[in-house]
């Protein structure tokens, strides 16, 4: 048997490059698999997609609407004000900063209390 015929067994075709599908697009396949009257198999095959990825885009879509729904009214879970991240992200390097000041200080005072203790 010929290694150039073996190896073409193990691949069939060009291979699959994998896609990335916005949120947008998983719910409108879910959408379309809910409530199509054409079989799975045909919205599958357009889109691409294997029965594992329909299965997990409904999970998603089970997850996010029962955090949603479990949220306190009035209040969007995980959203953060942009204004408020860039200060908070400003005064984290401000500190960052200080700290290694006061490291560097630190250092140069254990060396003079640790260099006068064996001078004597």
């Amino acid at each position: 048997m010929n290694s150039s015929n073996s190896s073409e067994g193990l691949h069939k075709g060009p291979a699959k490059k994998r896609r990335f599908l916005t949120a947008e697009k998983k719910f409108q396949i879910y959408l379309e698999a809910q409530g199509s009257d054409k079989p799975i198999g045909e919205l599958l095959r357009r889109e691409g997609l294997f029965s594992t990825d329909l299965a997990r885009i409904r999970q998603q879509v089970k997850e996010g609407a029962l955090q949603r729904l479990g949220a306190k009214p009035g209040k969007k879970p995980g959203h953060v004000d942009t204004e408020a991240c860039d200060a908070i992200k400003r005064e984290l390097q401000d500190k960052e900063r200080a700290l290694a000041d006061l490291s560097v200080e630190l250092a140069i005072l254990r060396k003079k209390t640790n260099g006068g203790s064996w001078d004597r």
